[in-house]
């Protein structure tokens, strides 16, 4: 389908984009990669009168490291944060996450911040980046400030952004001495997208689990950290046996997705399945 009629706008810079959004409010709509917003305007789902493209912005494709950690520009590519040797070294989750995302031709397009401010349930970094315990640098008409990947993520296709905000990089920490990480996902067949992921952080100290991150996308309307699994981890050997049954409660309380493919059960039995495999795939790099 051909998308409804709309005013192209390309910003040299950040302030003038910031400005752009103040100017055409509700009427305008951020473009990066384009993988999700494209389709919805071809299909009449979102018909934004102006379209604000911040893909050529240099500076929001820049990666460093920093302080041990990194820094991830928004504009970078799914393919930059994937070959980052920054980003293996500081944020190897997600460079893990980045690797499986949709194919070869949506990682050399899609954009990180892109996927975060999207927030799709299904998509791969909101758990990597929660794992991570990184940050969302962002930018808007009250100046810049950083969230909290923990509070980002705050419903379906919802984030804690303010009106005119710009999502401008993601900030994760150094991952700590003795800790492994893995993001492994159980994905759609078609479209690629997870139907359950788990991210997981493990640090070990004397051949224990001294503490442990997990989270989860595709299961739920957002992605969220597990605390009783990671209450369950602390203190274990982290072999086979201990980590099957910290992860026997993986998910509980939460309300679950359900759809033609995947149903609630089958959803939390692939949380059990798929921490069970990413943290002991985190302890073996550990």
């Amino acid at each position: 389908m051909i998308p409804s009629t709309f005013e192209y706008h390309r910003p040299a810079s950040l302030d003038e984009a910031v400005s752009l959004l103040q100017e055409h409010g509700e009427d305008a709509s951020l473009l990066a990669g384009g993988h999700s917003l494209l389709p919805a305007m071809k299909l009449r789902l979102s018909a934004p009168e102006h379209l604000v493209d911040i893909g050529r912005i240099d500076e929001l494709r820049e990666i460093r490291s920093e302080g041990g950690g990194v820094v991830i520009g928004a504009g970078a590519t799914h393919h930059d944060v994937e070959s980052s040797s920054a980003v293996a070294a500081g944020a190897p989750l997600l460079a893990q996450a980045a690797s499986v995302i949709g194919d070869v031709q949506v990682r050399n397009a899609g954009t990180i911040g892109g996927s975060l401010a999207h927030a799709d349930p299904a998509a791969d970094y909101p758990a990597a980046v929660l794992a991570s315990e990184g940050s969302v640098e962002v930018v808007g008409p009250g100046g810049a400030r950083s969230i909290a990947a923990a509070d980002f993520f705050v419903e379906l296709f919802a984030t804690a952004l303010q009106p005119g905000e710009i999502v401008t990089a993601v900030r994760v920490p150094a991952p700590g001495a003795g800790t492994g990480v893995s993001y492994l996902k159980f994905a759609h067949p078609a479209s690629r997208f997870a139907v359950c992921g788990c991210a997981a952080a493990v640090t070990v100290s004397g051949g224990a689990c001294s503490s442990a991150r997990v989270a989860f996308n595709g299961i739920a309307s957002a992605a969220f950290r597990d605390a009783g699994v990671e209450a369950a981890l602390a203190g274990t050997s982290l072999d086979e046996e201990s980590v099957r049954a910290a992860v026997a409660g993986a998910a509980e309380g939460q309300e679950l997705l359900a759809d033609s493919f995947a149903g609630e059960d089958y959803r939390r039995q692939l949380a059990r399945v798929y921490a069970r495999r990413a943290v002991l795939a985190a302890a073996a790099a550990a």
